[in-house]
């Protein structure tokens, strides 16, 4: 049982990696860096030879190989020196009988290591290579420690022919293929959503094209007829007026939705949510008039402030408020309606359309990455949507009743500000 328990306990501190990349970089856009496989690495590296397995006194056994050929794999040559100078000066301060086997252990694997890992990289087929490291780490180990000390293995041997293949067998294959499972998800997840953000923008930025066309035309016209008529100075500066405030109304829709292309920050302020709502809806009113689907917009008499990141907010709002035009295409008098209201601490805000809707197995799938009820659909806009929204500490319900509309209610906290 001893055993069982040191094995199991290095095979959760090699994961330690993994387990950190999956809580970090869970609602991040972008994926691991070269930094954080050293800072990962050395944290893993430490504790196990801490926590190392021993059959002998002075003889430490841990995923100490493994750990330094996964700093290879994913952060370069600089990475694994790196670990490798913290094992050396580690053990050096552990101390034992072993120190010097260990030393000399190290001084062939490292170079092995070197060599997997150029084959790990020019390898189409993974595993195999993964399965050869293990295997190479454990062989080494026990062959360099018989030879050095025979007596403690023969006395030992069940220790030695569990213990070392499982922690670097096993410890190999789960760290390397489990990340690099993650890794390869993530990349694909960052795709996508990039994808889909580009797809929204460009369906926006048709919308406005044919939408600016119309104040640009008013504009046209006023001044063809101040230059080709005699008008009093009184009319021709009304004229002008009205020139001005709807070339500033394009500007201000212009600028609102270039915003959407600038990336988005992960700080948090005080925001003010009905101002934000507002904003948003300038920008997708023309995608909604090219779709024939009318707007209606029902705030609270002031400002609803929330801590949040702006511009993902804005990004969460773009979402639903475009899905629920869409949801809209094919339904006469398609209508979309947000209600946002501040109560009790809450931002509460309705967005309700009168569109398809969905059937009940849509309804559980929604918001899983990769499901989406359009054709040409991801799904991650909401997958990212749901993940802003509870890292606000917020919460989404949803109510929807095939061909007869859907129902979104988000409640957010809301911040100090509005409270005083």
């Amino acid at each position: 049982m001893t055993v069982l328990k040191e094995i199991l306990l290095q095979l959760f501190l090699a994961l330690m990696p993994f387990l950190m990349f999956s809580v970090y970089y869970r609602d991040q856009p972008r994926n691991f860096t070269k930094k954080f496989i050293v800072i990962t690495g050395l944290i893993s590296l430490f504790l196990s030879m801490t926590f190392g397995a021993s059959a002998v006194s002075g003889y430490f056994f841990d995923i100490r190989y493994v750990i330094v050929f996964f700093g290879l794999i994913f952060g370069g040559l600089q990475a694994g020196i790196i670990l490798l100078l913290e094992f050396v000066l580690y053990r050096l301060y552990l101390g034992g009988d072993g120190t010097g086997l260990a030393m000399l252990i190290m001084t062939i694997m490292f170079p092995l290591s070197l060599l997997l890992w150029k084959l790990y990289l020019n390898s189409r087929r993974k595993m195999p290579v993964i399965l050869l490291a293990g295997s190479v780490f454990s062989l080494i180990s026990l062959l360099l420690v018989y030879l050095h000390n025979p007596d403690s293995i023969e006395h030992n041997l069940m220790f030695y022919i569990v213990v070392i293949p499982a922690q670097n067998f096993i410890g190999s294959w789960l760290l390397i293929s489990l990340f690099q499972k993650a890794v390869i998800e993530k990349e694909v997840v960052i795709n996508y959503a990039q994808n889909e953000k580009v797809e929204m923008i460009s369906q926006v930025a048709a919308s406005l094209v044919h939408e600016v066309r119309n104040p640009l035309t008013a504009v046209k016209g006023f001044l063809k007829l101040i230059r080709e008529s005699a008008l009093e100075r009184d009319r021709v500066h009304r004229y002008i007026d009205i020139c001005v405030s709807e070339l500033e109304r394009t500007e201000y829709i212009l600028s609102e939705y270039l915003s959407m292309s600038k990336p988005l920050k992960d700080h948090q302020e005080s925001t003010d949510l009905r101002h934000l709502l507002r904003a948003t809806l300038e920008v997708m009113r023309p995608y909604a008039n090219m779709n024939n689907v009318g707007l209606e917009e029902h705030y609270s008499a002031g400002p609803v402030w929330i801590l949040a990141n702006p511009e993902k907010t804005k990004q969460v709002l773009m979402n639903l408020i475009k899905n629920a035009i869409e949801a809209c295409y094919d339904i006469p008098d398609g209508k979309v309606s947000l209600d946002l209201t501040a109560t009790n601490g809450k931002a509460t805000l309705i967005i309700e359309d009168n569109g398809i809707g969905m059937t009940e197995d849509q309804i559980d799938r929604l918001g899983s990455v990769f499901f989406s009820t359009k054709s040409k659909g991801t799904g991650l806009g909401l997958s990212f949507s749901y993940q802003a929204i509870r890292a606000m500490g917020g919460t989404v319900s949803l109510k929807s009743v095939h061909r007869a509309g859907t129902r979104f209610t988000i409640m957010l906290p809301l911040s100090e500000q509005a409270a005083g």
